[in-house]
């Protein structure tokens, strides 16, 4: 009798402990799809996350810190100053004294052509470059700069330069 009372006692623990495991992780799913409700992503490339993204400050003390040659991989989320016009296959970040240009891996993906001014997190390899004065002038002729602008271009020119694997846009901008 003692042997029946301890299993069927041990039965209701065992009940007991199993539905606060189950509620618990519902409880769980339930607050990480309100976190992912609350800050939604248009995804570009690869699949990242906003974890661990470095502010603009801290990406250009990293570029600061690299010399030619060097790259960092990183993440970071700064705002988008300005898109290449014609398919989105560029974009221009603001790392405040300077602009880092950030171009997609292996040509992959595009950009939308109205996120000027938006907040994104960007992830991939960041570097410095010396752009060439065709390169420039290529790019300058992208964003829709006048024929003088272009042509005032005559000097290779160091670059923050960017190659993202992956974009994350905020939906709710």
């Amino acid at each position: 009798m003692k042997k029946l009372v301890f299993i069927a006692l041990a039965a209701a623990v065992l009940v007991a402990c199993n539905n606060k495991v189950e509620k618990d992780t519902a409880e769980t799913e339930v607050s990480q799809e309100t976190a992912a409700q609350e800050m939604a992503y248009q995804e570009f490339g690869d699949k990242i996350t906003d974890a661990d993204a470095m502010t603009k400050d801290e990406m250009y003390k990293t570029y600061k810190s690299l010399k030619p040659g060097d790259t960092a991989q990183v993440k970071f989320i700064s705002k988008v100053n300005s898109v290449c016009q014609n398919k989105g296959c560029w974009m221009r970040m603001d790392m405040g004294e300077e602009e880092a240009l950030i171009k997609f891996k292996d040509y992959g993906f595009f950009m939308p052509m109205d996120i000027a001014g938006d907040e994104v997190i960007v992830s991939g390899k960041a570097f410095i470059d010396e752009m060439s004065v065709e390169d420039q002038r290529h790019f300058a002729e992208d964003a829709g700069k006048s024929k003088e602008e272009i042509a005032a271009i005559t000097a290779p020119k160091r670059t923050l330069s960017f190659t993202a694997d992956g974009v994350l846009i905020a939906e709710n901008q």
